[in-house]
Order: C-alpha cells, then structure tokens, then sequence
C-alpha cells in the first residue's frame, strides 16, 4: 500500500463525509465515492473490499483527489497569468523602446531636412549675388576689362560651383534598423506560423526526374536515378532536384512549416516565377541567382543563399521543422524554428514578381506540413 492512501474501506463503508449524488459504479451499483490511483478512476466503496478489482490499490477519497485537481488548475491558471503577464510587460518595454527610437530617427531626418532648406536657400542667394556680378560683368566690361577679369570669373564660378555640394545628404536617409527587434520577430514569428494555416502543395509539372512527388502534393523524395519518363513541360527543372509549389503570393503575409528532419541535404525558400528551369547553370540552381532565397543545409553547413551569397549560419544542429515567413509588403523573409522558438535568418530586401515557395533535395525526403 502505498503512503498515498490507505488500505481501502471495507465494503459498504463511505467517507466520512456522504458524498454528492452522481455517477453510480457499472459493477456495484453504489457512489463512486473514492479514487483508485493506481488506475487513475473513480470507484466505489466495494471495489476497494475484499474480492475488489481495486483492493491493495493506491485508494483516497475521491473529494481528496477532486480538491488536488483544483489545486492544480488554480496553480496552472496563476502559471500563465504571470507567464503572459510578464510577456505583456515585456512587449510593452518593448514597444516603448521602438517607438523612442523611430520618434529619435524622425527627428534626426526632420532636423537634417530643415538643415538641408537652410544650406538651399543660403545657396540660392550666394548664387544669385554671384550671377547678378557675372552679368555686371559682361554687361558692362568691354573685351579688355574682360580680359583683365578673367582670374575673377574663373574663382567666381568655381566658387558657385562649390556652393552646389549637398551637406550631410546621407541623413537624409531613414534608418529602417530601428525598427527591428528580435523579440518581437520572436513573438510575430510564433503568433503568425500558430495561427496562419495555408494549403501549400507542389506543383507536379515542375519536379525534377530526380524527386518523387506523394500523392497528397506534399512530400518529396530524392532518388539518384531518374524517375520514369514524364512529361517535359517548360516549367519542369531537367537537372537541379528543385520544384515550385503550385500557389504564387504577390502581396500579403504568408507563412508554412516543412518538415526537413529526416534530410541532410534541402533547400527551402522562395523563388521568382523567372526562375530558369532548363540545363545544369547556376541560374537554375537554387541560392546562385537573383530569382530565388533559400535556407540551405548540406551535411552539417547551413546558409542563406541568394544570387550567389552565401551567408554562413552559426546552427550547431539542424532543425526537425523549418518555418517560412513570407511578408511582402514589409519586404521580408524569414526563417523560424517552430520548437524552440528560435529565428534561424532574417532577410530584407526587394523581391521580384510573384514569389513561390521552392524546394530542393538531395538527400532523403522533406514535407509540407501545413
């Protein structure tokens, strides 16, 4: 017996005190009154007596064991009170962090613009002096005076010309950093891949004989032979093991999950609908040209690839899922570990035409999740 409870009433006894009407026991007829801890149910008074399914079991009253279940819902409930309380804090330190900064930002260009007016303006009346002297000049001067003058036209005009140099004209420029904040890509990248759900299938005519496709559109598999012929469309890639989803995104925010844990060898991203499909070049080669972004792994090396940059990635493994975040009114791709929260790479840049998720293997299988 264990000290959780005791040896169990005999039969026909009760707690001591008389329980709620309720659920009767299939077997005895009688209230179940106690909770069996070793079956983890309720029963009643004679299944825990002699010739009890429950005797020698971890036995309590089951208002003992409904009053521990309260205890833990209440703990459970203060846990994520102050676990989203302590998010919200965070989030609004945040916000207030960011908003300084833009609000510094706008008034660091503001300043330079009206500095800016100001250099324009001293500018145009220097210039003005300078051109109402010149036509003095040849206005009145005859060709000797002229003559005799010409050092002071030449210092005058290379004068007005040094007066046409912008001043400061690189803080002019908004600095778009200060809006970016690794918490909060954290907490968007978890809100948008949890709630955002988008039918992502391949597109059949675009697979390479090297891949095979499932029949759900969702998964595919690598294979060094070729694949039994198929139709060699334009759209299909002959030598790279690539293929184009079947949905195109112009705008919008768009989000997926690939499954990339049973692969050593993928690439995972985006890529223009201009994206050549023909030959063994890099400009069909995922990551070589400017018609496609992807996260690449190859054994143990992961990268961003992008028109022939490669930037190393610091993972010390890789990840069994591989978020996408596709945001293209913000100009951003990013990539996201779903199980430890964890953002792999950012990239911000202009993208060009409709964009389709795009993916590589050469080794093993990956999947669409959702």
């Amino acid at each position: 017996m264990s000290a959780e409870g005791s040896t169990g009433p005999g039969p026909g006894s009760e707690p001591g005190r008389g329980p709620e009407p309720g659920p009767l026991c299939p077997e005895h007829g009688q209230a179940l009154s106690w909770f069996c801890g070793s079956e983890r149910r309720p029963v009643c008074a004679a299944c825990t007596g002699l010739g009890g399914r429950c005797r020698g079991h971890r036995i309590r009253p089951a208002e003992e064991r409904a009053e521990e279940l309260r205890s833990m819902a209440s703990a459970a409930r203060e846990k994520v009170i102050q676990r989203l309380s302590l998010v919200r804090s965070l989030c609004e330190s945040e916000e207030q962090r960011l908003l300084e900064q833009v609000h510094g930002e706008e008034e660091r260009a503001h300043q330079s613009i009206l500095t800016q007016r100001v250099h324009w303006a001293e500018a145009l009346q220097k210039l003005d002096t300078i051109r109402t002297g010149l036509v003095g000049m040849l206005t009145h001067l005859d060709d000797l005076q002229l003559i005799q003058k010409e050092q002071e036209i030449f210092e005058r005009t290379e004068e007005a010309e040094g007066i046409l140099d912008p001043q400061e004209s690189e803080m002019l420029n908004f600095n778009e950093k200060c809006t970016r904040s690794p918490l909060l890509t954290q907490l968007w990248a978890t809100a948008v891949l949890g709630s955002l759900s988008e039918d992502i299938r391949i597109d059949e005519r675009t697979v390479s004989p090297f891949l095979q496709l499932s029949d759900d559109q969702k998964t595919l598999t690598f294979s060094t032979k070729k694949s039994k012929p198929c139709a060699d469309g334009p759209e299909r890639f002959d030598h790279w093991p690539n293929a184009l989803a079947a949905t195109s995104f112009q705008d919008g925010l768009h989000a997926w999950i690939v499954n990339v844990q049973n692969s050593c060898a993928y690439k995972v991203g985006v890529a223009s609908g201009h994206l050549p499909r023909k030959g063994s070049g890099s400009d069909c080669r995922l990551g070589h040209n400017a018609f496609s972004w992807v996260f690449s792994r190859y054994d143990q090396e992961f990268r961003f690839l992008h028109n022939g940059q490669h930037e190393p990635l610091g993972l010390l493994r890789g990840p069994a899922q591989l978020g996408v975040l596709l945001d293209l009114q913000a100009r951003e791709l990013l990539f996201y570990e779903p199980a430890s929260g964890t953002v792999l790479y950012t990239h911000h840049g202009a993208f060009t035409g409709p964009l389709f998720p795009v993916f590589a293997v050469a080794d093993q299988t990956i999947s669409i999740i959702r």
